[in-house]
């Protein structure tokens, strides 16, 4: 089986228009098993484009809503384990148990993730010099990108 992995940008799959490809390896058994556009700097610069402007309107959700997106996104992630495992093994080599226990701790992340409307209260101090109270605001500041490990 051979697969193209692309890019998820504005909603959507997209292949990456460049003309550079990287194999993609299983490490179990060294057979290549797909291949991963590499994309142009002018198409990064057009996902972060699409990053921006899609900030505008997530930056005024309500952090209640923002928690109903992360449940759903838990709900597909238990609803499609075993699909989501198998992708983990054929990219890491894993068995499958091991994939699966990799998936277990990815829900704990996502499941934590769905407190986000108390995460995002933010903090009152009364009274931390005469006089002066101290709080803090949660705000989204904008978009940011993440370099990750391979096993993330």
């Amino acid at each position: 089986m051979t697969y193209r992995v692309g890019n998820f940008i504005d909603g959507q799959l997209q292949h990456s228009r460049s003309e550079r490809q990287s194999a993609i390896f299983n490490p179990a058994c060294g057979k290549q098993q797909g291949s991963v556009g590499l994309s142009s700097a002018a198409e990064c610069q057009e996902a972060i484009a699409c990053a921006e402007r899609a900030f505008a309107g997530w930056s005024q959700t309500p952090p209640l809503v923002r928690a109903r997106v992360f449940f759903r996104f838990k709900a597909l992630m238990e609803q499609h384990r075993d699909a989501l495992a198998e992708v983990i093994s054929r990219e890491h080599g894993k068995i499958f148990s091991d994939a699966q226990g990799e998936l277990t701790r990815g829900l704990e992340v996502v499941e934590f993730a769905c407190g986000i409307p108390h995460l995002q209260k933010g903090e009152h101090s009364l009274n931390v010099g005469r006089g002066v109270d101290c709080y803090s605001v949660m705000q989204p500041v904008g978009v940011c990108a993440g370099i990750t490990p391979f096993n993330f």
